[in-house]
């Protein structure tokens, strides 16, 4: 793979664009040069993944694109970072103007080619989750006539109007790579090659030891035990963690055995969090009697502890009910834009990613908005003083999760990409 390439946390481009194009030309069958293109911290770990999986089966390939620290590591040359500062929903706004610079640089990179190019400047493109930003980017590459794998495929099935986005969505992609069994079915009906790959995450969590000793130095003699997870997102802690330690410290009255551990995902978010619980009420839920945890044995090993989890929704909801722990989905966005946009949007009955899997009700949700924490305190207390409640949502989570767990996500979709790559 050669000399690693730069980083781009001091600098947003990385490469001329004349250079980076004109070393982009295929020159030979067995080393394609594929655009790849994320958004997030966690696209970028399973963008990381796939390369590395791919590399395994071609060698020569080379990777160029929109990428993280981890995609990096990987081999892939950056010509922008959009992971540091990812966001969700209306929070995504803010990021408009980059993204479209970022989206007429790609335009004029391409356009320097020209038309009379023998060679396209990738003979393919993936691009990872993120449909605000990987809708448009593989609109202007398949414009090039550079065939697209989407990743991780957009949830066109949660939001309306579907008929729409799936075809927005065949015009811009040639292949679909889906994490879940449904999706496969469902994007095929709309005439949209697609592919159940299997969900990446599942990889991460099965590589994770669990120590048991950790489980038991984490309970103590403890009685019930509560982990608060609140999201990798600073905006999502900012609205979802005080939340939780309003939820905690009300438990802590009514459980006086009761013990609290908080899990972050990162370093960043590890500071945010400690300065909320530094600046919570004094003997809030006793979080201050146990560190802030890190690192995913930890975090698995948190869960693993618990009887019941308060987490942040998102993709750390199937983390939570891979372990089968019980838990409640929190997610504070506001009132007024889901009334003015979402609930016009949004066309699922469940919003949480355990429920949508099981089709019905397995844990609260408390999303996208709640106005006081008072029923989520009323919930979680009836949850742990009635042990056989706990232990049925346990074994409904386990018969929900267990048939999706399909091993191989990364290696699984570089077959697709090798795929997409022999039709070139």
């Amino acid at each position: 793979m050669g000399m690693m390439p730069p980083r781009c946390g001091h600098q947003k481009r990385i490469l001329p664009a004349d250079e980076e194009l004109s070393n982009s030309m295929r020159t030979h069958i067995d080393s394609p040069r594929i655009f790849i293109s994320v958004a997030e911290q966690s696209a970028d770990e399973h963008a990381a993944s796939l390369i590395e999986a791919f590399q395994k089966i071609v060698p020569g390939a080379r990777f160029a694109g929109l990428a993280g620290p981890a995609m990096q590591a990987a081999g892939c040359e950056c010509i922008h970072d959009l992971t540091k500062e990812s966001a969700m929903a209306l929070a995504a706004l803010r990021r408009i103007p980059e993204v479209w610079g970022v989206l007429q640089d790609l335009k004029r990179r391409l356009r320097r080619i020209g038309p009379q190019a023998r060679r396209l400047p990738f003979d393919a493109a993936v691009v990872v989750d993120s449909p605000a930003l990987n809708l448009p980017v593989a609109k202007i590459l398949r414009r090039r006539g550079i065939p697209v794998l989407y990743y991780i495929a957009p949830q066109t099935w949660a939001w309306g109007p579907r008929r729409w986005r799936n075809a927005r969505l065949k015009k811009r992609v040639d292949r679909l790579a889906c994490l879940w069994p449904f999706e496969q079915p469902y994007f095929r009906a709309a005439g949209i090659p697609a592919t159940f790959v299997g969900h990446p995450s599942f990889d991460r969590l099965l590589k994770v030891k669990v120590e048991s000793h950790r489980i038991k130095d984490l309970r103590g003699e403890a009685a019930p035990v509560v982990t608060l997870l609140p999201g990798s997102r600073r905006h999502v802690v900012e609205e979802v963690f005080p939340g939780q330690l309003a939820v905690a410290s009300a438990l802590a009255a009514r459980f006086p055995r009761s013990r609290f551990l908080t899990v972050a995902a990162g370093g960043d978010i590890k500071t945010l969090v400690e300065s909320h619980i530094r600046q919570a009420p004094r003997g809030t839920a006793r979080l201050s009697e146990v560190p802030v945890l890190c690192g995913a044995s930890d975090r698995a090993a948190a869960i693993r502890a618990a009887d019941l989890v308060l987490v942040a929704s998102g993709t750390v909801t199937l983390e939570v009910a891979y372990h089968g722990t019980p838990m409640i989905v929190m997610y504070n966005a506001g009132r007024w834009p889901y009334l003015l946009l979402g609930r016009w949007l949004i066309t699922t009955k469940f919003l949480s990613i355990p429920n949508i899997l099981a089709c019905r009700l397995v844990v609260p949700e408390f999303m996208p908005y709640y106005r006081s924490t008072d029923p989520i305190v009323a919930c979680a207390s009836e949850w742990l003083s009635t042990p056989e409640t706990l232990a049925r949502v346990r074994r409904e989570l386990a018969e929900t999760i267990k048939p999706l767990v399909k091993p191989g996500a990364a290696a699984n979709t570089a077959r697709e990409l090798a795929a997409l790559l022999e039709r070139v």
